[in-house]
């Protein structure tokens, strides 16, 4: 499993030059992240779909037992659904921008599962909350 940074990392440079593939790429990066949140929590990712996504299903997964979590539910609709924007509609002249949308969004949920690994209750925020930014500052 690669680790949060270079998932991200892979994002951005998705983001800056998107490839045909990459709808499906950035939701398997998705998944990873996810994969990420629940093995932290001791469990093994499930396999199972939820409305034909595994990413639902790894959300409502990592999201038992920490109400919190469900703050990054519709990060990974938003994600499918820019998915499939890019899958129904290739050739639609604006698939270049909806994939840098979606990786924008998986970029969210890198920041969002990242942060809540590192400052327990960082669900009820966001991903720019405070107490992570506060921390990098002074980190640096």
């Amino acid at each position: 499993m690669r680790s949060i940074a270079a998932i991200e990392r892979r994002i951005e440079e998705i983001q800056a030059k998107p490839t045909a593939n990459a709808a499906g790429e950035l939701v398997g990066l998705g998944e990873e992240v996810l994969e990420h949140w629940i093995c932290a929590r001791g469990e093994t990712p499930t396999h199972a779909k939820k409305e034909g996504f595994r990413l639902l299903a790894l959300h409502r997964q990592g999201a038992k037992g920490d109400p919190s979590f469900n703050a990054c539910r519709e990060t990974c609709r938003e994600l499918i659904y820019h998915y499939n924007l890019v899958t129904l509609e290739p050739a639609h002249s604006d698939s270049v921008k909806r994939i840098q949308l979606a990786a924008l969004v998986a970029k969210h949920l890198v920041l969002f599962v990242g942060g809540k690994m590192e400052v327990a209750g960082l669900g009820e925020f966001c991903c720019a909350a405070k107490p992570v930014r506060k921390n990098e500052a002074v980190a640096s």
